[in-house]
């Protein structure tokens, strides 16, 4: 069997796009609320995600911009405001995070249109997602812009946003001594182009010493 050698910059960003998320899979799946000026509270997932640091607790979500070059909603808002709140998809409302995908105006609710209920923060301004049994409270620690076109000028491809837990909210069926029980949470991580994956077979190694 031979092996394929790609130089990326040989191939346009859709088919490095389709390289990236077909191999590096499964990929934890960020629902990310952020709050408007304006007050709309925005929702929606993001792939691109994982841990930074545990000391202090931080996240890192990659927001990517739109062809035109402009920020979302999630990473306008974020910035703006100086924090989010990122809960950690599951099976129980993964069709409503789904729902929250879809292209809405700045003044409309993803949250709202996907029926979601929404929980006070501790901390932060933004609201939490009720449903989710994993949220945590972030104030933004750093954006960085990142990628684009070489060209002088041309717009950055993501917006890189750092946040630093400030709270974390679990439900009490996950949380035994410390720890999460994945088998309960029943997470949902996300694959290529429509595909999901649930929580599979686990099996243990021991780290040597």
């Amino acid at each position: 069997m031979g092996v394929i050698s790609i130089d990326p910059a040989s191939q346009n960003a859709k088919d490095n796009y389709k390289l990236l998320i077909g191999s590096i899979i499964p990929r934890p799946i960020a629902f990310v609320t952020t709050l408007s000026a304006e007050g709309v509270w925005n929702a929606a997932p993001f792939s691109f995600f994982n841990i930074v640091t545990a000391n202090p607790p931080m996240v890192s979500v990659s927001v990517q911009r739109r062809p035109d070059g402009s920020r979302k909603d999630t990473a306008r808002n974020a910035m703006a405001a100086g924090e989010f709140v990122v809960h950690i998809a599951d099976e129980q409302y993964i069709e409503a995070i789904n729902v929250t995908a879809a292209s809405l105006p700045p003044e409309e609710s993803e949250a709202e249109l996907a029926g979601l209920t929404a929980v006070p923060s501790e901390r932060v301004r933004v609201p939490g997602v009720a449903e989710a049994r994993i949220r945590m409270e972030c104030v933004l620690e750093q954006s960085l812009p990142l990628g684009g076109a070489a060209t002088e000028g041309a717009a950055p491809a993501c917006d890189l946003l750092i946040g630093r837990v400030v709270r974390f909210h679990i439900d009490e069926s996950l949380y035994e001594n410390g720890r999460i029980d994945a088998a309960v949470l029943k997470p949902v991580s996300r694959l290529a182009g429509s595909d999901y994956a649930k929580l599979g077979g686990q099996f243990s190694l021991e780290r040597p010493g």
